[in-house]
């Protein structure tokens, strides 16, 4: 196949992995319950643990942020090149990152609908770069403890990766994972538009509240 054509087997194959709705899937199995119909109707992992599901959470953000992971390091390895700071590779990679987070918040299994992609996001950052992608989990626990916000901690999480990405010493990075480590947190926080909305009027949901309270 020509390289374009591995481009587009890789773009496909990390957007329908990234379809798979893990969050949905095991309140379904579990508990028999449509977690769309359950607090904010996200089905990812905090609304998961919002649900009365802490279990169930917390393997929802491990099997999301697992397909990130995954499907970054499959880019690479379906072009067969060792390593990778190869351009070629960095690219497939990049491309990979971007599609597996389209499918997780498009997903194909529920009518083009999904989560925030923060999990996956994070298993995308640890594929591409784990160093900056710790440093900016370090600023979402942060800011997390701070307010007990999950969306502010993972908005503020999500910008600080490219900027450890470009501070921190790392290789030279390809063109397009340049673009994608830029783009990738961009989606996730645009994504969180209406918690941003929330979050000016102050009345967001603060973790750990009672449900009447942050009504």
């Amino acid at each position: 196949m020509s390289f374009v054509a591995y481009l587009v087997v890789i773009a496909v194959v990390a957007y329908l992995l990234g379809s798979i709705p893990f969050g949905y899937v095991l309140v379904r199995l579990f508990r028999n319950e449509d977690i769309r119909a359950k607090g904010s109707g996200n089905i990812g992992a905090t609304n998961v643990v919002r649900s009365g599901a802490k279990g169930l959470g917390a393997l929802t953000f491990l099997l999301d942020a697992l397909k990130g992971y995954v499907a970054v390091l499959a880019g690479a390895w379906l072009l067969r090149i060792p390593g990778s700071q190869a351009p070629s590779a960095q690219n497939a990679m990049a491309l990979a990152a971007l599609f597996v987070i389209l499918g997780h918040i498009y997903s194909l299994w529920l009518g083009f609908k999904g989560g925030k992609g923060v999990a996956t996001a994070l298993g995308v950052f640890l594929a591409l770069a784990w160093l900056p992608a710790l440093a900016g989990l370090g600023v979402f626990i942060v800011i997390f403890a701070l307010s007990r916000y999950v969306s502010l901690a993972s908005i503020l999480g999500a910008a600080a990766f490219p900027v450890f990405a470009f501070l921190l010493p790392h290789p030279p990075y390809a063109a397009m994972l340049t673009a994608v480590t830029v783009i990738a947190p961009l989606i996730v926080i645009a994504k969180h538009h209406q918690n941003i909305s929330r979050l000016l009027h102050g009345t967001e949901y603060r973790f750990g509240k009672a449900k009447a309270s942050a009504a």
